[in-house]
């Protein structure tokens, strides 16, 4: 028990003593000494007492906790806890030990090893921690001694700023004149950003119009290929229908009912797949709601992917390239602006197809031997709490000098006439709005991939 009571003196002790420049004040001073006191007669009554006394045992943890209760209840004695934090292991293995040898102590020897293992780090640990609080407290003082010199020092400073008040406000006339200034041109420069963007989309759209009507035009061949043939089925219907009861095969009309059914189901899904590419249209074409909601990633790249091969197909009948999807078919559904990601796409995978055709007009001008065939690939994947997407090609690729700029604004290495220079920039900035990521990896001549990062 004496440890314990050995630790109740150091704790009073300290609380007595001030921290700093700080006072104790005198009612906290004579119940200190009066702690101390009792932690003293608790010793001289366990060192003349003979075997394990209960009562001691609670009057020396009681007379303990008490001072501990104080620190943490009492804001003055606050800037001591660190002394308490120092001192709680050694007490509560003590308190532990002293338990364990009362409740059970033929359990409590066989443990008792472990018992004073922890009891020494716990020691250990106190005089350390003992050790850096004396040092905290020092440099306490320290700082208190720092702040009545800069407490004088502000007073010197208070009338200073007096004087200074009457050249704020004159200069505040001024600065408020520069910022109205400065507003009515940020007005202006919002607003050609604005006209920036806008001119941006429909540059976009301009390359996206052919390849939507190529898209629409597969879905509509299929409504009226499978409309003809539904009528042509309905006329043999009639025909067999206007037969004798007889004569009728009802088998094959039964049969010929199931294929107009399965033609009418084709024709609603072509019918929804040419709604899904105009509403994908005018989405793109329209500005941005702002509001995010649940898109299927894998389902929005597979359309653009499409949209913008189809684009340039119509534009040029000679370009020719291959592309592939390669989709985590277990990606959940992110929120994203849709309007804006696919612009994002859009811009993305056009840049790859541009590479790799540039390239191959570039062999073919050079006329190389090397075998070269065009390709273009997504992919997305989900790792951990994000999504991955990442758009790779095989085309001219880019040296170190481009790749650091490429997310500049204006900047671009198509011919003029050919690129607005805003399609990475606007990329670059929709993917951060969204709390993502987009990194750039190419090698000269060899390929670029880029990787889109978005949280889930």
């Amino acid at each position: 028990m004496n440890e314990i009571n050995f630790i109740t003196i150091i704790i009073a002790f300290y609380l007595r003593k001030p921290l700093g420049l700080e006072k104790t004040p005198n009612r906290w001073r004579s119940l200190f000494t009066s702690i101390m006191a009792a932690a003293v007669a608790l010793i001289v009554i366990d060192v003349v007492s003979e075997g394990f006394n209960l009562l001691l045992m609670v009057s020396t943890f009681a007379l303990i906790g008490t001072l501990i209760f104080m620190v943490f209840k009492y804001s003055e004695f606050h800037f001591r806890k660190n002394l308490i934090f120092a001192l709680l292991p050694l007490i509560g293995t003590k308190a532990i030990s002293h338990l364990a040898e009362l409740i059970n102590h033929t359990w409590y020897i066989r443990w008792v090893t472990y018992f004073e293992t922890a009891e020494f780090f716990a020691f250990i640990w106190a005089i350390a921690m003992w050790i850096l609080n004396r040092r905290q407290a020092k440099a306490l003082e320290k700082e208190q001694q720092k702040a009545i010199i800069k407490e004088r020092e502000y007073q010197i400073a208070a009338k200073v700023k007096d004087e200074l008040e009457i050249q704020v406000a004159e200069r505040t006339k001024e600065i408020t004149k520069q910022k109205e200034e400065l507003e009515a041109a940020l007005e202006v420069l919002r607003s050609t950003q604005d006209q920036l963007i806008q001119s941006e989309k429909m540059a976009s759209l301009g390359e996206l119009t052919a390849g939507i009507a190529h898209e629409i035009q597969n879905p509509l061949n299929f409504v009226n290929n499978f409309s003809e043939v539904s009528n042509e089925l309905i006329q043999e219907i009639k025909e067999e229908l206007s037969k004798a009861p007889a004569e009728r095969d009802q088998e094959l009309i039964a049969e010929i009912f199931s294929d107009v059914a399965d033609n009418l189901s084709k024709i609603a899904y072509h019918g929804k797949r040419a709604d899904t590419i105009v509403k994908g249209m005018l989405q793109h074409s329209r500005t941005s709601s702002g509001v995010k909601e649940l898109t299927d990633i894998n389902e929005l790249a597979d359309e653009y992917l499409r949209l913008a091969y189809h684009g340039l197909r119509a534009k040029d009948k000679t370009f020719n390239a291959d592309f592939q999807t390669d989709f985590d078919d277990l990606l959940p559904k992110v929120e994203v602006i849709s309007q804006d990601f696919g612009r994002v796409l859009l811009n993305l995978v056009n840049n790859a197809f541009y590479a790799v055709n540039e390239k191959k007009l570039k062999l073919k001008s050079d006329n190389s031997a090397e075998e070269y065939k065009p390709f273009v690939k997504i992919t997305t994947r989900r790792n951990r709490n994000k999504i991955q997407i990442k758009v790779e090609d095989n085309g001219m690729g880019m040296p170190e000098s481009v790749k650091q700029k490429i997310f500049q604004p204006f900047f671009t290495t198509k011919p003029t006439g050919q690129g607005t220079g805003l399609g990475m920039s606007l990329s670059y900035d929709i993917v951060k709005s969204h709390g993502g990521d987009i990194q750039v990896q190419s090698e000269d001549g060899k390929g670029t991939q880029i990787l889109i990062e978005l949280p889930t």
